[in-house]
């Protein structure tokens, strides 16, 4: 289910909002530092130290927030870090080096989604009769979602995206720098696409699939357990 502050105001319940914004924080502050650490992490296992001596293999947010994409995910759900220095020379397989770097990312996004869903089932199930449970429960589920967002939106094939660097598997350099070449008036333009909400719709079509997807295949045993 699509989650963003927007959409908790448009709610009309105050406390909807209150968790939303914890929720939405949590998930700046503790799950984003671990997509960017993951990206780092992966560069340097792959042979690229870059990130590393820039001080990028950490989980300390301040090292990876970017000012505009934090907004973005307050206000819409979906947004994106400073990105992390990549050298693609130190691969051994550049393009395979770029790929498996960039989506790192995105993947930790998703597994942070799947375990918060296999908690907010657990939590559902045991506390869902206190009002505290709901609660709890509300949160994990606010911040499942928010996860699922920013996999999906980073998987754009967009400068500066984590898909556009995926793609360079699949694409010749020349177009690839090409396209680089104007990736500020890109951003610019994803921006002004969400803010007027004409990309917010495809991209929360694509966030829920994947939720329900998830949603289903951890619901699977919770039904056969405490059928």
């Amino acid at each position: 289910m699509f989650r963003s502050l927007i959409a908790a105001w448009q709610n009309g319940d105050p406390a909807y909002l209150i968790v939303g914004v914890l929720a939405t924080t949590f998930v700046v502050f503790c799950t984003l530092p671990i997509h960017e650490f993951a990206h780092a992490w992966a560069a340097t296992k792959l042979g690229d130290d870059t990130a590393r001596l820039q001080g990028r293999l950490t989980l300390n947010p301040l090292a990876h927030l970017s000012l505009w994409g934090t907004v973005m995910i307050y206000l819409f759900g979906f947004g994106f870090a400073n990105p992390v220095p990549v050298n693609p020379i130190r691969f051994k397989n550049r393009k395979r080096g770029m790929a498996l770097t960039a989506f790192a990312g995105p993947a930790s996004n998703l597994i942070m989604a799947f375990l918060f869903l296999i908690l907010y089932n657990l939590v559902l199930f045991f506390f869902s009769s206190s009002e505290t449970g709901r609660i709890v429960a509300q949160f994990i589920n606010f911040a499942a979602s928010i996860n699922i967002n920013l996999a999906v939106f980073n998987l754009l094939p967009i400068p500066p995206l984590d898909g556009s660097r995926i793609i360079t598997l699949v694409i010749p350099d020349k177009y690839y720098f090409e396209i680089m070449r104007y990736e500020q008036y890109i951003m610019i333009g994803v921006l002004v696409l969400l803010a007027l909400g004409w990309l917010t719709i495809p991209l929360t079509f694509l966030s829920n699939l994947v939720y329900g997807l998830f949603d289903w295949i951890v619901s699977l045993p919770f039904g056969l357990l405490f059928a």
